[in-house]
């Protein structure tokens, strides 16, 4: 696929958190990551605000297996309190994932160079990522490297179809849709032989309004050029 990437993620934990079940302070995985949850993870390898991330598919290469742990929740308030966080246990999944440029973002326009872009993130995909990858929670410590999406034997690979229920696919932020909302979107998602492939944000059928929110721009006020950081660390040389 154009401006396309393909990688591999695992790690020994990771928590794709249920919403449903962090209304009593405790917190359930789903079985598979979600589409958001995939993103941030292309976003840590590399990101630009110039870009949309799309994630295509995603490949579920080991078996699903959980398991819970007792910990103790950062409190700022004071307290002593024990919770129940369910993790997925020993995962790895191959993602297929490009990039379009930000139709919503005219004041980057300039920096719509695509081949810049996409090379630019295969070196940091190659290096690891520029950023910490984790697992849905930073407790999950994951790691990335280039693949063949659809390589290698994965567990479900003649399972059929699986029925995941009702889903968060992920958050349309208003810098992404142009409209000035913070919004959730859910879907029902088919695993089949082990593969899922995602709506795009844009066809997902539910989508609840969370908050007002309006997107942050960038202008001379707040944006320095390249050219002028290469003058003030000239001028600081001479001094």
């Amino acid at each position: 696929m154009r401006n396309g990437v393909e990688f591999v993620v695992h790690g020994p934990y990771a928590l794709f958190t249920d919403p449903l079940t962090k209304l009593g302070g405790e917190k359930l995985t789903y079985q598979v990551p979600t589409y958001q949850a995939l993103k941030g993870i292309v976003e840590s390898i590399y990101w630009k605000p110039t870009l949309i991330m799309i994630v295509d598919e995603v490949r579920i290469m080991k078996a699903i297996r959980m398991e819970s742990k007792g910990v103790r929740p950062i409190e700022y308030g004071g307290g002593n309190t024990l919770a129940n966080y369910t993790y997925l246990r020993d995962v790895s999944y191959q993602v297929k994932a490009h990039f379009e440029f930000n139709p919503n973002r005219p004041d980057l326009a300039h920096d719509r160079n695509e081949n810049k872009h996409h090379n630019i993130m295969k070196r940091c995909l190659q290096a690891g990522g520029r950023r910490d990858i984790f697992l849905g929670a930073r407790e999950c410590q994951a790691y990335v490297e280039p693949c063949v999406f659809g390589e290698g034997d994965g567990f479900y690979d003649e399972y059929g179809e699986i029925h995941l229920g009702t889903m968060v696919h992920g958050i349309n932020y208003p810098d992404e849709t142009g409209r000035n909302q913070l919004e959730v979107r859910l879907w029902s998602p088919v695993m089949k032989n082990g593969i899922i492939e995602f709506d795009k944000p844009e066809e997902c059928p539910k989508i609840r309004t969370v908050a007002e929110m309006s997107p942050k721009r960038f202008n001379r006020e707040n944006v320095q050029s390249v050219d002028e950081l290469y003058a003030q660390l000239e001028e600081g040389g001479d001094r």
